[in-house]
């Protein structure tokens, strides 16, 4: 699980960890974060009455049901529907969930390698995660899973279906997908087996211009940043730089702190959180009390001093969620770098593990974070400076955000959030028959059309930026009529 710093608070005494992705990962990976801390108030008062209709309800179905149910499982699934009915990233998790959790954040753990949420009933694929069995085998974001195996989703719990698609090493699951564009189920085996998640990739695009894609935020990606610094500005000065957070979907919070520390100032402000309680008001600064955990070396002290003013460029797309987005925000606001490519998924969420007995836990959502300006991301997502779709023409594959996720909590400061949302533009395409045949675009590859672009910007080239969409000329020009 790593050293955490364990805080003991309220009756029950349950330790918190904060939680900063994008959704429950098949397989599992959920990224943890650093603790929030602060003693809790006394309770609120138990509505009597409504438990009264609980037990009520609970007697009936002891008494009644057709078939004899036991009290674990009863009070076990009341549990889940309390917390899923609140958003899509409150959960409850299992003893095995719990387990593959702390697991998690090592970056390894089994399964099929894909983040997955709820639509009206059903698995929806948030993002399959680069170099998985599911990302190989061709699960794409916003595919609608209605069967695993033989068994249909619908009316599945998130977590029920997670425990199907688990299962040991090289057996295999097969999942029948609804895809748009196509006329009929797309049918795709899935071989499991143990995902090792390379978190930071590196290298030199051209002399003197250096590439690190973080693929998501885990225990040791500030670290291995700073490797990547020092490895591709040993032999030649570091003249520009490309930071790739497309399809990140988030992880760690203090690696985003401490990736996002890598690039600004001592003490700068990066995120701050807000919610009901003390503990869920807080500050994050790049500052080693902020992005270490403990007594651990202070990476970012072997940094090369080049990284806080090499000319960069962020690369985002809508599968960039929450972690990503905190970094990305705090550059862009700084104006440390350019953001380039599309708008970002929009998770501006805080979620807290709460242990409970058995080994099992909760997952609740606790707080909203906001960029260094205060802006909160929450169902809009970043804004890239530059938008930049996939290619020429436009985006393949429209992605699964925030705002298109049931029951998600609305933006507490832009009340008009949902609608500034983009879509790409290359719909015939990425929803065509056209798209089938199209292979995802391979990050960091000489065909990586977003990727070019990003070098015309550090080498002072014209950039290929998008046209602006109906819906956004129409946002402009009411903007500019105020």
């Amino acid at each position: 699980m790593g050293r955490y710093q364990i805080v003991v608070f309220m009756r029950q005494k349950l330790r918190n960890i904060s939680l900063v992705s994008v959704g429950v990962v098949a397989g599992v990976l959920i990224s943890l974060g650093v603790t929030a801390t602060a003693q809790r108030d006394g309770r609120a008062p138990l509505p009597l009455e409504e438990l009264r209709q609980f037990t009520e309800v609970f007697g009936a179905i002891k008494s009644n049901y057709v078939e004899s149910v036991e009290d674990k499982k009863l009070i076990t699934e009341a549990i889940s529907g309390m917390l899923s009915g609140l958003d899509p990233h409150s959960t409850y998790l299992d003893a095995e969930g719990y387990k593959e959790l702390q697991v998690g954040t090592q970056g390894e753990f089994g399964g099929l390698g894909i983040e997955v949420g709820t639509e009206e009933g059903f698995v929806k694929v948030v993002s399959p995660i680069e170099d998985t069995p599911a990302f190989k085998a061709g699960v794409k974001a916003g595919d609608l899973i209605i069967k695993l195996d033989e068994k249909p989703t619908k009316g599945l719990t998130l977590n029920d279906a997670v425990k199907i698609m688990r299962g040991k090493p090289k057996t295999s699951i097969t999942l029948t997908i609804m895809r748009k564009g196509e006329n009929k189920p797309v049918i795709i085996t899935v071989v499991r087996d143990v995902i090792k998640v390379q978190s930071v990739k590196s290298k030199v695009l051209e002399p003197g211009i250096g590439y690190i894609r973080i693929t998501q935020f885990q225990e040791h990606t500030t670290e291995n940043v700073v490797k990547a610094l020092n490895t591709i500005s040993k032999d030649q000065p570091l003249k520009g730089l490309v930071l790739d957070l497309r399809n990140d979907p988030g992880g760690l919070l203090n690696a985003a702190v401490g990736v996002s520390a890598a690039f600004l100032p001592p003490k700068t402000l990066v995120v701050s959180t807000d919610g009901r309680t003390e503990d869920a008001k807080r500050k994050f600064n790049a500052s080693p009390e902020d992005y270490m955990r403990g007594g651990r070396e202070d990476h970012l002290s072997k940094l090369p001093e080049v990284a806080k003013t090499v000319p960069m460029v962020v690369l985002v797309n809508g599968g960039s969620a929450s972690a990503s987005e905190i970094v990305a925000g705090a550059l862009q606001d700084h104006k440390r770098a350019s953001i380039m490519g599309t708008q970002t998924f929009g998770k501006g969420s805080v979620q807290t593990i709460l242990p409970l007995t058995n080994n099992t836990a909760i997952k609740l959502t606790t707080a909203r974070y906001y960029t260094p300006l205060g802006r909160t991301i929450q169902a809009k997502g970043i804004d890239p400076d530059l938008l930049v779709e996939e290619t020429p023409e436009g985006d393949l594959v429209s992605h699964v955000r925030e705002a298109d996720l049931n029951k998600h909590l609305s933006n507490d400061k832009d009340k008009d959030a949902e609608s500034k949302v983009s879509k790409p533009a290359l719909k015939a395409k990425g929803e065509g028959a056209e798209a089938k045949d199209r292979k995802p675009v391979e990050f960091g590859s000489a065909d990586d059309y977003q990727l070019q672009q990003a070098l015309n910007k550090i080498k002072g080239l014209p950039v290929q930026v998008a046209k602006p969409k109906p819906a956004d000329q129409t946002a402009e020009k009411t903007k500019e009529s105020k």
